[in-house]
């Protein structure tokens, strides 16, 4: 038995024509039919609603009778008052969810959970988990009162001039600490670039194939996404300037695109910061993962060759270190620090201020640069076996595009089988994977199946997982 996580009720409403204690009726039996509430889960007690809802207690009492009468509800003595166990209560029409005839999983960005080849999880199994507990109970045992007040919505200061030194050094980007804004995610760093430099009914150059949430984003935002191909030299900046030459930004994914991996070149490179120049357009750089490269050095950043202040470039966290921590940045032009601070101090409610802490303490201390020379080679380990796995069980039915770096493998489907169906029973059988037509704007082209390899620690499990695949397709 446990007690429920959301047995408060909503507010009554006293100028309905339904007395209280029918109000408390109805909105018990909507929770335990809609399943808020569930068979054993414990309600307040009689004694602890009068209170909190301010009547007397003969109206809850008459309510919970009603419950009870009607076997929603049993009383257990000491141990409370519960929702009858085993009750199997049946949805009104009015709020049945009709459900999908379809066989395609729609797309998930991305789901809490931990799935074989999940995309967006790094190795989770060679995260420092002692030298990062070690360092948060140093910073929680070092707290002060100045560190207990609302954080600030730039970024931890130390932060930013950690985060400036790396990028100097790693990605070629002279910044100062205060062009550095601290966010959650790459959605919020999206949201606040779009919010500090963009309006309603701006177009924006889009990869395609390319992430999804940026494109919903934008729509949310009512920009009009306008999709630019992709081919083995990255965006094709010509077709952008086809299409919507006057558009007001474009975002893209150079170093390792989003989701094909290939590398935009510099001749295309050139053009579109020439196009943003001439244009006043800016570009948003999303430099998700370029650590992980495996063919050479990692590339230099697209804003290290940036003259006119036109790159807005966008790092995070998550891929580094971890999703959990919620923690990225972006790097704006000099001209643009002090709009930035305008809209930060309008829309950003601030990273947590220990978790800031823990991470900078974790570059300063040389952990962050031994971590990720660490898991180039591992990553570069790992995906050498699952291809090799996964090509040697499924060989006949797919082709692995060979890729410079990243994090996932392309698996192009031979014949005429749909990704987007393949992905939906992958899905049912507890494994993960993401269609490309998922990522195409008109959701076409040619299927093929992303998978995340960074968590499959031998070639034997690829081919065991390439197995369960296999009766899938």
């Amino acid at each position: 038995m446990t007690v429920a996580k959301n047995s408060r009720i909503s507010p009554l409403d006293p100028a309905a024509a339904e007395p209280f204690y029918r109000q408390i009726y109805d909105r018990f039996r909507s929770a335990i039919a809609s399943g808020l509430l569930k068979p054993g889960d414990r309600i307040p007690s009689a004694r602890v609603l009068t209170k909190e809802l301010g009547l007397a207690r003969g109206t809850i009492e008459a309510a919970y009778s009603l419950l009870a009468a009607e076997g929603y509800i049993q009383a257990l003595g000491q141990a409370g008052t519960v929702v009858t166990p085993g009750l199997k209560p049946r949805l009104p029409a009015s709020s049945t969810v009709p459900r999908s005839n379809s066989s395609v999983a729609p797309p998930s960005f991305r789901p809490d959970s931990i799935l074989p080849f999940q995309m967006g999880l790094p190795a989770l199994d060679a995260f420092p988990r002692k030298v990062w507990a070690r360092l948060g109970a140093r910073c929680i045992r070092a707290m002060q009162p100045a560190d207990m007040v609302h954080p600030p919505v730039y970024g931890l200061q130390g932060l930013r001039a950690e985060i400036a030194a790396y990028l100097q050094v790693s990605r070629g980007i002279n910044c100062s600490p205060s062009q550095i804004f601290v966010t959650s995610g790459y959605r919020h760093t999206l949201e606040l670039i779009a919010h500090a430099l963009l309006k309603t009914g701006d177009r924006v150059w889009l990869e395609n194939p390319g992430y999804p949430p940026t494109r919903e984003l934008l729509e949310l935002m009512h920009m009009t996404a306008v999709p630019v191909s992709v081919d083995g030299e990255g965006m094709i900046v010509s077709e952008g300037l086809k299409a919507a030459p006057r558009a007001r930004a474009a975002v893209i994914t150079p170093g390792h695109q989003s989701p094909l991996c290939v590398s935009l070149s510099l001749p295309r490179r050139l053009a579109l910061l020439d196009w943003a120049a001439r244009s006043n357009a800016w570009v948003i750089e999303d430099d998700y993962d370029s650590e992980y490269r495996y063919v050479s050095r990692p590339l230099p950043a697209l804003k290290s060759l940036d003259r006119d202040g036109r790159v807005l470039y966008a790092g995070t966290f998550s891929k580094v270190l971890l999703p959990g921590i919620r923690l990225a940045y972006v790097v704006v032009p000099a001209t643009q620090v002090e709009r930035f601070e305008q809209v930060s101090q309008a829309f950003a409610g601030g990273s947590p201020q220990l978790t800031q802490a823990i991470v900078t303490a974790f570059i300063t201390e040389g952990h962050f640069a031994r971590h990720i020379q660490r898991m180039r080679k591992l990553y570069a380990t790992r995906r050498e076996a699952t291809a090799a796995g996964l090509e040697s069980v499924l060989g006949k039915h797919v082709r692995i595009d060979p890729q410079p770096g990243g994090m996932h493998l392309i698996l192009r489907l031979k014949g005429r089988r749909s990704d987007r169906r393949l992905v939906a029973r992958m899905r049912d059988e507890g494994l993960y994977g993401e269609a490309l037509t998922d990522w195409m704007a008109d959701k076409s082209g040619a299927s093929a199946v992303l998978l995340n390899f960074t968590n499959i620690d031998s070639q034997a499990t690829a081919e065991n997982l390439g197995r369960r695949i296999l009766k899938l397709i």
